[in-house]
């Protein structure tokens, strides 16, 4: 099971649900160091002035944000802790929306929401059989790492997934990008490309299968690595302990409380 990186509470009405984030995802990038050739010795990134081309130490580089080209506003480290949101540990759920109302370029990154103490068990599954009776789910944010980023809890088979979102903000606008326009005619299609297109469509229809995923490219880069492999030897990095689990107490009068938090929401 991979490690907790963030404990705390679903905020759910009046009810609240101990819960640990694990990651979701398993990155399988091939890492590649820079070498010099002469010795194979690992070549080691400078701070360099791009003016005098000296080195800067670290004590003399500062964070600056270029609002203009070339003019740049300093902010410093102080400044910057004040403005870091509070690292509360609660999932604060704001509102219930229908999953196909998020554009897919909204999802940024998944991870599994898993119970936090025996007595979650119950709630957690509570929420997790609401989301998936309703087709809802359920908007929320989260501090991770002092930064606030919002999110989508999604029922996944005996899963809660909580699949982080990306701030509109974060999104490029279409509108700078040249792109065929709707009007089909002035491009010069016709419905019967579009029949074609689409039975060629129907023709491909089959049920999702990630097993049938595969990252070739990698496939091809470890082989030719394997072929190279004679001699050397393998470190393994320590496994890091586990997290220990979050102290909750037993949701009690479940009933009550999702009554009472019903109330309030109709009240708001």
């Amino acid at each position: 099971m991979p490690r907790s990186i963030w404990t705390g509470d679903i905020s759910f009405g009046l009810v609240t649900i101990p819960v640990e984030v694990r990651p979701a995802e398993e990155p399988r990038d091939l890492a590649f160091h820079q070498l010099d050739r002469r010795d194979m010795a690992p070549v080691k990134q400078q701070r360099v002035n791009a003016v005098t081309g000296e080195e800067v130490p670290w004590e003399e580089v500062v964070k600056g944000y270029e609002y203009d080209p070339g003019s740049y506003v300093v902010i410093t480290d102080d400044e910057l802790r004040a403005a870091n949101v509070e690292a509360t540990r609660t999932i604060d759920i704001v509102a219930m929306v229908k999953a196909e109302e998020i554009p897919l370029a909204y999802f940024d990154k998944p991870y599994f929401l898993t119970p936090a103490t025996p007595a979650a068990r119950k709630a957690y599954a509570i929420l997790r059989e609401t989301l998936a009776r309703s087709g809802y789910v359920a908007l929320a944010y989260i501090v991770i790492r002092t930064r606030q980023r919002a999110a989508a809890l999604v029922p996944a088979g005996d899963a809660l997934m909580l699949e982080i979102l990306r701030f509109p903000h974060e999104l490029r606008s279409a509108a700078d990008i040249e792109l065929p326009s709707a009007d089909l005619a002035e491009l010069g299609v016709t419905e019967k490309e579009l029949a074609l297109a689409g039975q060629l469509v129907e023709a491909m229809v089959e049920p999702f299968d990630p097993s049938t995923l595969t990252d070739s490219y990698r496939d091809d880069v470890l082989g030719v690595i394997d072929r190279k492999v004679t001699t050397g030897e393998v470190a393994v990095a320590p496994v890091p302990a586990e997290a220990p689990a979050a102290e909750g107490g037993e949701v009690i009068d479940m009933m009550a409380l999702l009554k009472r938090s019903l109330d309030q929401a109709k009240g708001a």
